[in-house]
């Protein structure tokens, strides 16, 4: 084992850490590094990819990974590989995992490591199944003698040993961090298991500033009262749709509608069934946008709901909008719902922007809810570009009816 000193870590002009950061300045400078990568990121995937490399250079590994424990699968599945990979390991893998009962540490050191009052630790393996300093919480009795599957997964990819870290989220483990070098490596020791423990206790804590976020984010585009889209999330989707319709044809539709009957159930029965019954037709329409493939279903506001479907063609959307329409009619405490209909795919002339469609969907609604139609109303299929809810939207561009202004973003 190297003295201290000659274990300080390099710091390069970009801020990276080279060789092994085993003095103490050097393992500051890591674990501020990788809580600095996990914050920089921008998607969950990322934040984990750069723990998972910030570990690896910290404890001078050759590879690493960071696994989540699905509980109800009972399986470890790997997020992200970093550095060298072998056989069968990809950076960001679809399903790589590994049944709990082959590596129960993870479950062992919950129900007996922290019952007894313990706190996180990790611990190292060795392709020669010793394992260095103390056993892994909840298998004190096996101090020498490694976990099979830990050892046989070092000799079959060349691995010389590794240093696993549970790591803790919200008072439960939430998944681990491995990292490992390569055989012929030194060996990993309690020095660098306790490096370890607090590298994935500064990852925690990265996964739960990013949990916030991703909450936040979440929130920012969802309905609180039916858990759908926003007008937010719907004005994000629409404009992107429409970059997609003007570069290559790709047929865009929106569905507006209007619940009918709301006021009467607020008025005569309250508010708060007047909630459920808007939460009951936004489950009725999640369940009818699932019928169009990356369809966004939405809450506009008070008892306006749509369904924008991008590829599909206008007929399948119209199809889906008639059950709909049927559904809702069965609704109990509800009228049915007034259904309006715009898509590139029917003659309804110029749609340069995410307002034009958004008013001719409008308009057809409107007619739907003025003729108390049964159906949903269609811009476009009742005389082309001389269709009477196209010539309403055009009009009500100057001149908005009593009943509302049309909506389009300015």
């Amino acid at each position: 084992m190297h003295g201290r000193e000659e274990c300080e870590a390099v710091v390069t002009d970009n801020g990276e850490i080279g060789g092994r950061p085993g003095g103490v300045d050097g393992r500051l400078r890591a674990v501020v590094g990788l809580a600095q990568g996990m914050a920089a990121a921008h998607t969950p995937q990322e934040s984990v990819g750069a723990a998972a490399e910030a570990a690896r250079r910290a404890l001078d590994g050759g590879f690493a990974a960071i696994s989540v424990w699905e509980r109800a699968r009972g399986r470890l599945r790997v997020l992200v590989n970093v550095g060298e990979l072998m056989a069968g390991e990809e950076p960001l893998p679809e399903d790589e995992s590994y049944p709990v009962h082959d590596f129960p540490e993870i479950a062992e050191f919950l129900h007996e490591h922290w019952a007894a009052g313990g706190e996180p630790h990790a611990w190292v393996e060795t392709a020669d199944g010793v394992r260095p300093g103390a056993a892994p919480p909840g298998r004190q009795g096996a101090a020498a003698s490694g976990s099979w599957g830990r050892v046989a997964a070092l000799r079959r990819r060349g691995r010389g040993s590794c240093v696993v870290a549970p790591i803790v989220l919200h008072g439960r483990a939430w998944g681990e961090l491995y990292v490992a070098r390569a055989a012929g490596r030194p060996v990993f020791d309690r020095d660098d298991a306790d490096f370890a423990t607090v590298l994935a206790s500064v990852t925690a804590a990265g996964l739960a500033q990013t949990e916030r976020l991703e909450e936040a984010r979440r929130l920012a585009f969802t309905d609180p009262l039916t858990g759908l889209g926003n007008r937010r999330a719907v004005d994000i989707r629409l404009d992107e749709a429409l970059e997609a319709y003007h570069a290559d044809g790709t047929v865009v539709s929106l569905v507006v509608c209007d619940l009918n009957g709301l006021k009467r159930v607020n008025d005569t029965l309250g508010h708060a069934v007047g909630d459920r019954l808007l939460e009951r037709f936004g489950s009725l329409l999640s369940l009818c946008g699932a019928m169009l493939p990356g369809a966004l279903v939405a809450r506009l506001g008070g008892d306006e709901f749509c369904l924008l479907g991008v590829g599909p063609p206008a007929d399948e959307v119209v199809r889906v909008a008639d059950e709909l329409c049927r559904r809702a009619a069965e609704l109990e405490m509800g009228e049915g719902v007034a259904c309006g209909i715009a898509s590139t795919g029917d003659p309804i002339g110029p749609v340069p922007s995410a307002r034009r469609l958004f008013r001719l969907a409008d308009a057809a609604q409107y007619r739907a809810k003025a003729a108390r139609s049964l159906k949903p109303v269609v811009a476009g299929r009742d005389g082309g570009t001389e269709d009477s809810v196209i010539r309403l939207a055009d009009t009500s561009a100057a001149h908005p009816p009593e009943r509302r202004r049309f909506r389009g973003r300015r």
